[in-house]
């Protein structure tokens, strides 16, 4: 269970994330501390998601795009930061392949990372 600033309570599903780590390295870098509430809330929506497809992901998060490979962008903070996942989900397992700014996340393949 989480409860965040608001009191909120959050269930943990059966969702595995990872890696928190990342997450946190990300939101700890010195100007990028902006990020922290938006990556935690998604971390714990996630944990507790039931994401059999792309499309209870559209369902939730309008804004995201659904790319090859099983991989999911969501935009963070309004699209100053772009979240990269790799989602499997049978397994329901989600790994986290990339955290950064829109500027980072154009350099990037992230059809293959």
């Amino acid at each position: 269970m989480y409860i965040d600033n608001y009191g909120n309570i959050y269930y943990y599903n059966k969702v595995r994330v990872i890696a928190r780590s990342t997450l946190k390295k990300f939101y700890e870098i010195p100007n990028y501390g902006d990020s922290k509430e938006a990556l935690e809330t998604w971390y714990h929506e996630a944990k507790r998601a039931n994401w059999n497809s792309w499309k209870d992901i559209k369902e939730k998060y309008g804004n995201t795009s659904i790319l090859k490979n099983n991989r999911v962008v969501f935009n963070i903070c309004g699209n100053k930061y772009r979240l990269v996942v790799k989602i499997n989900y049978e397994a329901q397992v989600v790994k986290i392949r990339f955290v950064g700014t829109h500027k980072e996340y154009d350099k990037i393949n992230a059809e293959g990372i």
